[in-house]
């Protein structure tokens, strides 16, 4: 039981993460019709511009605030310049966004250097807790708190807000949106950037979860990202917080018990879900 409960822990503080950057990749790909392949890229830099910052400061804090930021403005200067030329035409996007995934990698050898950067917890988050012969690792159930107070808060948004029902309504119909006089590529522009906000505080959070950081860590986390959002189903919020949840807590029990296997297992859950339900698990057909 206290091997279950531990391997639960890590499996959800792992899923958190990914929700983090499948989030924003799949209210960007529901709302705009956009296939960002450079949003893990946003996922590296949120890593470095955060870790650089708490370094320099010594506040945890202001380094994701510096995260977000970066992402906020990364994401205003890709969405003007590099995806809006591209609207509309997939294999543009594709290609594009993967010449930006590989452009915002070496950047980063560039400015921070090709080595790995180390990066700890702040000491109110290190250590763990004890509980019978469970363990729970502070840093972890932080992560986790995290995760559910960004999808909680993202969803209330949509839910509950005026800004919320404009961007329900641009997934259903943009034309309408655009005809009732609301400024629909604004709105395509202000969730860009909340998409790429929310894969730098991903970045940032995960900084400290693995204890390195390094310039190719977007292409791994994005191949994750895209995975959880096809399970999930594409422009799900709830649905790519249950697959990341999922492809979490999958990796941590085959980690564990078929170490072979954990490589493959994702691939293997996408597989099934494709084939028995191609919108994805919470996805709406057409």
């Amino acid at each position: 039981m206290e091997l279950f409960l531990n391997l639960s822990i890590n499996g959800l503080s792992t899923g958190m993460l990914i929700f983090l950057l499948a989030a924003g990749l799949t209210l960007i790909f529901g709302l705009m019709d956009v296939l960002n392949f450079a949003h893990g890229g946003l996922f590296a830099f949120g890593a470095y511009s955060g870790v650089w910052v708490y370094a320099t400061t010594g506040s945890f804090l202001a380094g994701i605030v510096g995260a977000i930021l970066t992402g906020l403005i990364l994401g205003f200067v890709t969405e003007r310049f590099i995806v809006k030329p591209v609207y509309g035409n997939h294999v543009q996007q594709i290609l594009i966004t993967l010449g930006l995934m590989l452009v915002l990698s070496e950047m980063l050898k560039v400015i921070w250097g090709p080595n790995q950067l180390a990066a700890k917890a702040p000491s109110y988050l290190a250590g763990s807790w004890q509980l019978g012969d469970v363990t729970i690792i502070k840093y972890r159930a932080f992560i986790i708190l995290v995760g559910f107070l960004v999808f909680g808060l993202v969803y209330f948004i949509l839910r509950n807000t005026r800004i919320g029902l404009i961007v329900r309504a641009g997934v259903m119909n943009k034309e309408m949106v655009q005809a009732l006089g609301i400024n629909i590529k604004k709105v395509f522009m202000l969730v860009f950037m909340v998409g790429a906000a929310m894969a730098s505080l991903g970045g940032i959070l995960h900084a400290p979860y693995s204890g390195v950081i390094y310039a190719e860590m977007g292409m791994d986390f994005g191949i994750l990202a895209f995975i959880v959002v096809v399970i999930g189903g594409m422009g799900s919020l709830t649905g790519s917080l249950f697959a990341a949840i999922l492809v979490g807590l999958s990796g941590a029990f085959m980690t564990y018990y078929v170490p072979d296997l954990s490589l493959a297992v994702n691939m293997l859950l996408m597989a099934v879900v494709l084939v028995f339900r191609p919108q994805g698990l919470f996805g709406v057909k057409g």
